[in-house]
């Protein structure tokens, strides 16, 4: 008879869960899902359930990986916040389910699984597709996801310049103040932007805030927020002279407002790029459109609960 389930909560999936553990299990289930072979990975685009009331949406992501031996969901709400508000963005829980008996092995907080499962994506993103010579990283937004994405991009790679930018400078500020490297705080997109190589936008925006004719030619963009198919953080410029990439071709056409609002073509996902199908445009201005899956959720969430029964056993 199965036991009831572990809890983990945010503090100690903290501590489980480090990039350079990370960062490998996703670029190999990103492959898998690429291939979409039904015994490597089933994963339904991303159900919705509008929380009118409150603005926001209770995101619903199952995932079944059968060679893996691995059935989980993650239950993520997120929200449109007025500016100022004291209230998260997202809210996350990822439960962990035995695939032949069906019932529940763990249940963990979500926060920290997704902040930094989308950062290592990203950063995966800029391995594959930014310029190895990259030396500006621009970062639009400075919530958890932005703190993730800082920590991520400047333990992966060697930037001589970070600049940040928030709608208050006071968020800009605080930002700098909490990270333990060197950040610069801008006063506005363009100045946060102009001559970067690579941008990270990582904003409760649901109009453009990153414009094309402010991004350097051949940059490398890794657009996370906007994931409803009438938000958006890129303009039209921006979106049409980029080569495209994805995580997940099908959610990106059911979910960004930036792909589908400007009408572009995605080019490849990034599994399609690590299993050697489509080429990497280095060379070229390039847009990851992150709209997060449950295939990394369910990766993040095994390695947590495989560490933390590693730890259980220690004596």
């Amino acid at each position: 008879m199965a036991g009831p389930p572990v809890i983990i909560w945010e503090r100690e999936v903290e501590r489980l869960l480090h990039y350079r553990e990370l960062i490998p299990r996703l670029e190999e289930a990103l492959g898998k899902f690429s291939r979409r072979d039904s015994a490597e990975v089933i994963q339904p685009v991303r159900s919705a359930v509008p929380l009118q009331k409150y603005n926001g949406y209770l995101g619903l992501m199952p995932t079944y990986m059968e060679n893996d031996g691995l059935l989980s969901t993650k239950l993520v709400c997120f929200y449109d916040r007025e500016v100022g508000s004291t209230l998260p963005a997202i809210k996350a829980t990822v439960v962990l389910l035995d695939p032949e008996y069906g019932n529940v092995k763990a249940v963990m907080d979500g926060d920290v699984i997704t902040g930094m499962r989308t950062a290592a994506a990203s950063a995966i993103s800029a391995k594959l597709l930014m310029r190895p010579e990259a030396e500006v990283l621009a970062i639009l937004g400075t919530g958890k996801q932005a703190l993730s994405h800082y920590n991520v991009f400047t333990e992966m790679f060697s930037f001589k310049e970070v600049r940040v930018w928030s709608r208050t400078r006071e968020r800009a500020e605080r930002f700098c103040q909490s990270v333990s490297g060197p950040v610069t705080a801008c006063i506005s997109v363009e100045e946060a932007v102009r001559g970067a190589d690579a941008i990270v936008t990582v904003t409760t925006c649901t109009e453009p805030v990153l414009f094309g004719q402010w991004v350097k030619p051949g940059a490398h963009v890794a657009a996370v927020g906007a994931c409803r198919p009438n938000w958006r953080e890129l303009d039209d410029v921006l979106m049409k002279e980029a080569v495209v990439y994805t995580d997940s071709r099908e959610g990106a056409m059911a979910e960004s407002g930036d792909v589908i609002l400007s009408g572009v073509e995605v080019f490849a996902e990034l599994g399609d790029v690590i299993n050697g199908t489509k080429p990497a445009h280095r060379n070229k201005t390039t847009v990851f459109k992150s709209l997060g899956m449950g295939v990394e959720d369910a990766v993040s969430a095994k390695l947590v609960f495989e560490q933390w029964k590693a730890k259980a056993s220690q004596p």
